[in-house]
């Protein structure tokens, strides 16, 4: 059984990154596995991209041409949707790489059609990692529940029209993959359920398979070292917060952490506790939590990853909507009690009072509740801990997500044979 992944990059970015791993954890399960990219970052030789200078030229200006049509729409935000209308070469890859199965992950920014999908010969798996493959463009549709008729009159585009850039996606995707051979996995139940009620996909088989990672890679290690070699206080309470564009993108609730922070510093712990910030360098002017901030900027490794995870005593993920973010799951795996809201795939990472605290949704102030009440108590921090790692041993290591896939796959090729 040959897999090729389909995805736009290998290592750049949290869902790429969410592929990558699978794709290492089925070749460590002894599963002849492949990557098709747009863009490489690894030096991996399982991986294929583009070669020539015009295609890897063409290859960082597709995601501009992509959005171009979107300047119809002079009010819409047009990082936050895809059209992928852009001719590309994924078809007569795949048939020169010959596998028998392909696994879809994140496809945009100009990567793949959407009409390309019925020209693949071969059974397609799909894993979501946001809602593009059943909106009419937006990669989370916020309130909107227009994915679940036919798109049109979209918030983003405020277009005010039902015949508008998102409908006319919706109607591409209705009639290119009404015949597919398509298997969607999703990594959250939250995801699952947002499928199934789509008018896209509500009638086609539906998994759910969360994103896993190496034990080995993200675990506990000692507090002291890790603050150590991070350069981070050893007497304070380290409260850690981060993603790709944490300090930028909306998505991930950086405003939301402000004013909880700012509730949180009113209590006797503000002398106490500080934040520590990755994926982004410190803002300009910078916000004002209460608390002193150390900015780490973008970390691009595992290990350090991990040491800045261990070296914190709780994760903060404010996210307004998330799918199942890496960072919660990295922070679990190294035994870093997490608080989030009640929001996405959150509930499957974190059990409320028993390795984390889900907060009411957007209430800042259960926000800081949340962190004051694993603080506050030292024994119950280290409970916390204990239960997030044998969460994560128990339901998120790459083997059992691996495995999980090769079942999924040995079952639609005998289906399919």
């Amino acid at each position: 059984m040959q897999v090729l992944h389909l995805s736009t990059s290998d290592i750049s970015g949290g869902a790429a990154i969410a592929a990558y791993r699978l794709h290492q954890g089925l070749q460590r399960l002894g599963v002849p596995s492949q990557m098709l990219v747009d863009k490489k970052s690894s030096d991996d030789r399982t991986v294929f991209a583009q070669k020539t200078n015009l295609s890897k030229a063409l290859g960082i200006l597709k995601p501009t041409l992509d959005r171009f049509p979107l300047r119809l729409y002079r009010n819409c935000d047009h990082t936050k949707l895809s059209l992928e209308w852009l001719p590309d070469q994924v078809s007569p890859k795949t048939t020169k790489l010959a596998p028998d199965i392909l696994n879809l992950h994140w496809v945009c920014g100009g990567f793949l059609k959407i009409e390309t999908l019925a020209q693949l010969k071969q059974p397609i798996v799909w894993t979501l990692h946001d809602m593009w493959a059943f909106t009419g463009g937006c990669h989370y549709s916020q309130d909107c529940d227009r994915y679940t008729n036919s798109c049109g009159n979209c918030p983003l585009l405020q277009s005010g029209q039902n015949w508008d850039l998102s409908r006319w996606v919706w109607q591409r995707k209705t009639k290119a993959w009404k015949n597919i051979n398509l298997t969607l996995v999703t990594p959250s139940t939250w995801l699952a359920k947002c499928v199934r009620s789509s008018s896209l996909f509500k009638d086609r088989r539906v998994e759910v398979i969360a994103n896993g990672l190496d034990p080995e890679q993200y675990k506990p290690i000692d507090k002291r070292l890790a603050r150590e070699l991070l350069k981070l206080p050893q007497d304070k309470q380290l409260l850690l917060f981060g993603a790709m564009g944490s300090t930028s993108d909306h998505r991930k609730g950086f405003h939301l952490l402000q004013p909880a922070l700012q509730c949180l510093s009113q209590s006797e712990n503000q002398y106490k506790t500080e934040l520590v910030v990755f994926g982004s360098s410190a803002p300009s002017p910078q916000p004002d939590f209460g608390f002193k901030a150390h900015y780490l900027g973008k970390l691009n490794d595992d290990i350090s990853l991990a040491l800045v995870y261990a070296a914190a005593d709780v994760f903060v993920a404010p996210s307004v909507q998330d799918n199942l973010p890496n960072t919660v799951m990295e922070a679990i795996a190294c035994g870093t009690p997490s608080i989030a809201f009640n929001i996405g795939g959150m509930p499957d990472m974190i059990e409320h009072q028993w390795n984390g605290y889900l907060a009411h949704p957007y209430d800042t102030k259960d926000l800081a509740n949340g962190i004051a009440w694993v603080l506050q108590d030292e024994q119950r921090r280290q409970a916390c801990s204990l239960r997030s790692r044998d969460m994560f041993e128990q339901n998120f290591t790459l083997d059992i997500q691996a495995k999980s896939y090769i079942k999924l796959y040995q079952d639609i090729l005998f289906s399919y044979t």
